[in-house]
């Protein structure tokens, strides 16, 4: 079910039972209006804790589009932005709305409040005294702090203005609410030193978690490459088509995204768009990709690149952010240093001058496995449990 929050009341019922010794425990995740890992962290989170309820500030089913049926069935609280005119389609510019929505939420029936973000909305809850939040950081804020975001809204002057002004307000109050934080966990090295750079606090690492086969991979034929994302700004899924064009090489991309019109006046012959897929028919995907391309900026993580990993597949990806953590040159991917077409076409050449083991890959991959991931935060909610 879903609902609405109000402030003034808490939930009629919470995690467990008031005479049980667990913690009563919440989750609070910045929205739901599109599906990428962060809610994968989102669903593994409620997985371990299914009676716990998911406040969010809105949600937006229409844009979620056919993931919006992983939610069906939750405790989900929106808050009074929900309400707000036109949301779904002002949901930019009523960001500045969000810590204030945030703050007002009740949250005082719980003792360990989770909050996933990679915004500067979830960080602005209030916990009761001796009640701890838990903040899984998938990153400060791309927009605030000068990284790609999934518009290019620097391009127009208008946005540019605007956002810049906003952004200096929100900077200062998301330092602020990174203070009200009990335990911050990053999903990665790079961003856990993006947390001590911008917010002055230490972190615990510990990997979302990605969904990887228990079995190693068979061999089969590797007959294309494949693209795996959304199809935005910062991810540069042009740069994999234009590459595949100049080397008439057979590409499959899975995605959707705004930018799709202009990708598909973009691709070549060989190119071939996928949409959105089902778990079950991305698995079949990768059972066939010789390798994936992932031309991601300043990535927090990369979860796509660790699947990928985790169906035997190398990865051929850009030398910066997360999947320097994650990818092994040589031995699971093959990385390329600019985020230009002649840059991208050299890591192919030299990929197809190179042999990789699937089952190497797949064993690289089971660190970052779900059950890693499950064991970690159960150990870290007991650890801050009152």
């Amino acid at each position: 079910m879903t609902k609405s929050t109000t402030p003034a009341k808490p939930p009629t019922h919470t995690s467990t039972s008031a005479h049980s010794s667990e913690p009563r425990i919440a989750i609070v995740h910045d929205y739901l209006r599109e599906y990428g890992g962060a809610e994968r962290v989102l669903e593994a989170l409620h997985k371990m804790y299914p009676t716990a309820p998911v406040y969010v500030a809105f949600i937006d089913r229409e844009a979620l589009g056919r993931h919006a049926e992983r939610f069906a069935g939750w405790e989900i609280h929106e808050t009074w932005m929900a309400k707000l005119p036109f949301i779904h389609r002002l949901f930019s510019p009523y960001r500045i709305f969000a810590p204030h929505a945030f703050a007002d939420l009740d949250l005082s029936a719980f003792d360990v409040v989770i909050t996933s973000t990679n915004a500067y909305f979830a960080k602005n809850i209030r916990v009761r005294k001796g009640a701890k939040q838990l903040c899984y950081c998938h990153t400060p804020a791309r927009s605030l702090y000068g990284y790609t975001t999934m518009t290019d809204w620097r391009s127009n002057p208008f946005t540019q203005f605007v956002g810049t002004l906003m952004n200096h307000y929100l900077r200062v109050v998301d330092v602020k609410s990174a203070q009200q934080v009990d335990q911050f966990i990053a999903n990665s090295r790079t961003v856990q030193q993006r947390i001590e750079k911008f917010y002055r606090r230490e972190s615990v690492i510990i990997h979302p978690p990605v969904r990887i086969p228990s079995d190693a991979p068979k061999a089969s034929t590797r007959e294309y490459f494949l693209y795996v994302n959304r199809l935005a700004f910062s991810k540069h899924p042009e740069l994999a088509i234009l590459a595949c064009n100049d080397l008439h090489l057979p590409l499959k991309i899975v995605g959707e995204g705004k930018i799709l019109p202009k990708l598909k006046e973009l691709a070549g012959s060989t190119i071939t768009f996928c949409g959105a897929v089902s778990d079950e028919q991305l698995g079949e995907l990768y059972a066939g990709a010789s390798a994936l391309l992932y031309p991601a900026e300043d990535e927090d993580f990369g979860m796509v690149p660790v699947e990928a990993m985790g169906h035997g597949v190398p990865v051929i990806a850009h030398r910066s952010g997360g999947p320097t953590e994650t990818i092994i040159e040589g031995k699971t991917g093959v990385f390329f240093d600019a985020l230009t077409v002649p840059s991208i076409v050299e890591a192919l050449e030299k990929f197809a001058d190179q042999k990789f083991s699937a089952k190497t890959i797949w064993q690289h991959a089971q660190q970052y496995s779900e059950a890693v991931f499950e064991e970690k935060i159960k150990n870290m909610v007991r650890k801050n449990s009152v």
